[in-house]
């Protein structure tokens, strides 16, 4: 089999709290686009599970969510042939885009038909959160709410078909730094969630996109100024929105004619401030549902 891995960017992000576990509280509006990883599985007669990236510097065994996933659904299934996977990577490593939690989603996808376990997508996605908080979600894919720890998913209407550009610079930022520069009570800016729903549902993306916000942005921003001239070399080229994607560093901007879109790729690639340029579009359940 070989299947998609979709990234998925924030169209909003929000942090209620800190709950006595220790996690945070969080709200967030998150969209699959169509950028992602390539995942080939095969049967093999040995049995276990041979795992190979084109990235030598992530690791081929149970530290990757990969196998994870495919171990987790091969062991409660008793499976006694083997599978050989090799990840192919495109989506930038620690970029706020969940592509390791994709990849696990695929997975999870891919060992369910190569076997034929005939488990739904609801079945696949409570097994998923044992691997990470953000694989059910990259397997639900399209537009969706997620509360509490980013685990409770609603499904809402399919955001309006528009242009995606990511510029990720040559920084990476952990999650944990991310909450580290967040002050719960210094927030000024908050997404406004709720109203987002709203225009979703009646198709307006220009009122949407005046509503998104990331709340991590300004102590990320503060640390890696370059995030915010990405952000403004997409507006002035035409975004309607430039946001940072979830711990970031990757910014995305939202643009309704492709022109403008492709005209602010190769600003950001004649600036040199972003390592990765990638123009796409948004995920469309309706228009793609086979990984």
């Amino acid at each position: 089999m070989r299947l998609r891995a979709l990234a998925k960017i924030n169209l909003a992000l929000d942090v209620l709290g800190e709950r006595q576990d220790g996690y945070h509280e969080v709200k967030m509006i998150m969209q699959t686009i169509q950028m992602y990883d390539v995942l080939q599985i095969d049967k093999k007669e040995t049995p276990g599970i041979s795992l190979s990236v084109n990235y030598p510097f992530i690791p081929c065994d149970r530290r990757n969510l990969v196998y994870q996933a495919a171990e987790l659904l091969m062991d409660e299934f008793g499976i006694e042939e083997g599978v050989s996977i090799r990840l192919e990577k495109f989506i930038p490593v620690a970029a706020g885009m969940a592509g390791g939690s994709s990849d696990a989603a695929a997975a999870f996808v891919g060992i369910n038909h190569l076997f034929n376990l005939g488990l739904s997508e609801a079945q696949l996605m409570e097994r998923a959160v044992k691997v990470g908080a953000d694989v059910p979600y990259c397997i639900m894919r399209g537009t969706a709410l997620a509360e509490g720890i980013g685990e409770k998913l609603t499904r809402l209407h399919q955001v309006p078909d528009s242009y995606i550009l990511i510029g990720k610079p040559g920084v990476n930022v952990s999650t944990r730094t991310a909450y580290e520069n967040l002050d719960l009570n210094q927030i000024k800016v908050r997404p406004d969630i709720d109203g987002m729903i709203r225009d979703i549902e009646k198709g307006d993306l220009y009122s949407m996109t005046s509503k998104m916000a990331n709340v991590f942005e300004p102590g990320i921003i503060a640390c890696y100024p370059v995030i915010q001239e990405i952000k403004d070399v997409m507006e002035e080229q035409g975004a309607l929105k430039a946001m940072m994607s979830g711990s970031g560093p990757t910014v995305f901007g939202i643009f309704d004619d492709k022109k403008k879109m492709r005209k602010a790729a190769s600003m950001l690639r004649a600036r040199k401030i972003a390592k990765v340029v990638f123009a796409t579009e948004v995920f469309n359940r309706g228009k793609g549902e086979v990984y």
